[in-house]
C-alpha cells in the first residue's frame, strides 16, 4: 500500500492535471491545464493569468496550492508556501474559501491535511508544512506590502498572489527573492483582471520572464472561457456606453487593460469635455429633475445639494456648519425651485437619518442612500459603485458639468477594482487621504443616479404648476427655469 501510495504520488508530481481530476472529480479548462502543467516545468517559473472576470481563476489558484502541498517536498525539506490577496478582506471571502471547499472534495486531502482561517498543514508536521494565509493593513505601502512575502525560503516555495491587478510591483519582487536562492521547486503565481497599468499583473505582461496566460470571455473568440455566459458577455458590451472600447468591458469581459482611464474612473479630460457640453431647453424638457444630497459627516466636510436634470447638472449648493433642521430647509427650498421628481439623501453612517426626518416632517418624502447597500445590477459591490460607474459613463458620454473647479480633482481621483467578481470604487477614506479633503460633491453628483425616478409627463406637470401658482395667487403662466449661483 505505501508503494502504491508513493507511486501515486509521484505520478501527481509530475502530472498536476491528473491531480486535479482524481482528487476533485473536475476536468480543468485547456487554461487551467496549462497553468497547471506550467507549475511543473523545469526551473523557477513565473506565472500570470491575465483573466477577465468569472473564469475560474481562484479555482485553479486552489488547485496549484493543494498539489504543492501534497506533491512536493522531501524529508530533508517540506514545502512552505503563502497566499495574498489585494485585500484581506478578499482572502478571506475569496481564495481561502476555495481552499476548504476543495479539501473536502478530496479523501486524501482530508486525510492528510488541516485548514483554519489562516494556515493549511500536513498533519504531523504544521509548523514546517503549510500554506499561509497573509494580509497587510489598508493603509500599507507598496514596500510594507512587499514585505508581507519576505521570508519566504527553501528548497520548495510557493507564492499565490490573487487579485494582483491592482496590487504594486513591489510584491512581486519580494516573492522573486524566494527564487534567487535556486530552490528545487519554486513557483510564483499571481491571478487578477487587468485594471491598471501600474500594478504587477501589467508589469507581467511587459516582462519576457513571466510565462503570461490571458484569459477572455469575448463572445467573437474561439478560444474564450466557456464559463462565461456568452449572451451575457454580448449584452454587457452591447449596452455598455463604449462597446468593446469601454473600460469595464476591456478588463471584465476580454480579459485586456484598457486602453484610457486605466482604472481611474474619469480623466480630466472627460470632466473637461462635460464642462463644455451645452444644451437647449428642448433637450431636457421631458427629463426628471433630481437632487442629490451628500450630508457632511465631520466639520470639514461640506453638505452639497447638486440638481440634475436628465442631460444637464446644474451648480451645485454647498453647506458648511449647518444645523439639521437649516438643512433640511435649504434641500426643500432647492426642491420646489427645480420642481424636482425626487431627492436621494446618502444615509450612510446615520449622518443623513436628521435630515431625511426633517423632510418627512415637512411633508416630503426624501430617498435615504446606503452607500454600503445592495446594488440593482450584480456587477458591482455595493450601491456606491454603481452609482459612481453610472455617473462616470454619463460624463464620459452625454453628460453637461458646471463650471464646478471642485469636481475635476474629485471626479478624477477614485479608482476602481474588485472584490470576488465585484467592481468596487475606492474607500471614500483612501480617497480623502489622496485628495486632502471629502468628495463631497462628487459623492452629491453620484445620489442622482441613485434611484431611477419615473419621468412626468410635461403637460401634467404644467397643469399641476399652474394651479399650484393659482392658489399662492401668482402668475401661472411665468416661465421656470434653472437658476445658475456661480
Amino acid at each position: 500500500m505505501k508503494v502504491d501510495a508513493a507511486a501515486t504520488i509521484a505520478r501527481w508530481r509530475r502530472d498536476p492535471v491528473a491531480f486535479v481530476r482524481e482528487n476533485f472529480g473536475v476536468e480543468p479548462d485547456d487554461w487551467q491545464a496549462e497553468a497547471l502543467r506550467q507549475t511543473v516545468q523545469p526551473g523557477p517559473q513565473k506565472i500570470s493569468l491575465q483573466a477577465c472576470a468569472g473564469p475560474g481563476k481562484s479555482a485553479v489558484l486552489a488547485w496549484i496550492g493543494w498539489h504543492f502541498l501534497a506533491t512536493m517536498g522531501d524529508s530533508s525539506d517540506h514545502p512552505k508556501g503563502v497566499a495574498v490577496s489585494v485585500s484581506g478582506d478578499n482572502l478571506s471571502s475569496n481564495l481561502w474559501p476555495e481552499f476548504h471547499k476543495w479539501r473536502l472534495r478530496s479523501d486524501f486531502l482530508e486525510s492528510q491535511f488541516e485548514a483554519s482561517a489562516e494556515r493549511l498543514w500536513q498533519r504531523e508536521h504544521k509548523d514546517t508544512w503549510f500554506l499561509a494565509a497573509r494580509t497587510w493593513p489598508r493603509t500599507a505601502s507598496p514596500d510594507e506590502q512587499g514585505r508581507t512575502l519576505s521570508g519566504l525560503h527553501g528548497r520548495y516555495v510557493l507564492a499565490l498572489i490573487d487579485e494582483s491587478g491592482s496590487i504594486p510591483p513591489a510584491v512581486s519582487r519580494a516573492a522573486e527573492q524566494a527564487l534567487s536562492t535556486g530552490p528545487r521547486y519554486g513557483v510564483i503565481v499571481q491571478a487578477g483582471n487587468p485594471l491598471s497599468r501600474e500594478g504587477m499583473l501589467y508589469a507581467a505582461s511587459r516582462s519576457p520572464s513571466w510565462h503570461v496566460i490571458r484569459i477572455t470571455g469575448d463572445p467573437d473568440d474561439p478560444r474564450r472561457s466557456k464559463r462565461i455566459d456568452i449572451d451575457w458577455a454580448r449584452q454587457a458590451i452591447a449596452e455598455a456606453s463604449l462597446g468593446r472600447s469601454d473600460p469595464w468591458v476591456q478588463a471584465y469581459i476580454l480579459g485586456q487593460f484598457p486602453a484610457s482611464a486605466i482604472n481611474t474612473l474619469l480623466t480630466v479630460d472627460d470632466v473637461e469635455r462635460a464642462m463644455e457640453r451645452a444644451y437647449s431647453l428642448g433637450d431636457i424638457e421631458r427629463a426628471t429633475t433630481v437632487l442629490g444630497v451628500d450630508v457632511a459627516g465631520d466639520g470639514l466636510d461640506l453638505s452639497v445639494i447638486f440638481p440634475r436634470r436628465g442631460l444637464v447638472a446644474f451648480t451645485p449648493l454647498a453647506l458648511r456648519g449647518v444645523t439639521t433642521t437649516q438643512g433640511a430647509a435649504q434641500v426643500a427650498r432647492q426642491w420646489d425651485e427645480y420642481r424636482a421628481v425626487g431627492v436621494c439623501i446618502d444615509n450612510t453612517g446615520g449622518w443623513g437619518s436628521g435630515w431625511v426626518d426633517q423632510l418627512r416632517n415637512l411633508g416630503r418624502t426624501p430617498h435615504p442612500i446606503e452607500f454600503a447597500g445592495e446594488p440593482t445590477d450584480r456587477r458591482f459591490g455595493n450601491k456606491r459603485a454603481e452609482m459612481w460607474w453610472q455617473m462616470a459613463e454619463w460624463v464620459r458620454t452625454e453628460g453637461a458639468l458646471p463650471r464646478c473647479r471642485e469636481l475635476i480633482a474629485e471626479l478624477t481621483t477614485p479608482t476602481y477594482t474588485t472584490q470576488g467578481d465585484r467592481l468596487i470604487i475606492e474607500p471614500k477614506k483612501d480617497i480623502k487621504k489622496r485628495l486632502g479633503r471629502s468628495p463631497d460633491y462628487a459623492d452629491a453628483l453620484a445620489l442622482t443616479f441613485a434611484v431611477p425616478f419615473r419621468a412626468v409627463d410635461p403637460l401634467d406637470a404644467a397643469v399641476a404648476e399652474a394651479r399650484k401658482r393659482n392658489r399662492e395667487g401668482g402668475n401661472p403662466f411665468a416661465p421656470i427655469r434653472p437658476k445658475s449661483r456661480r
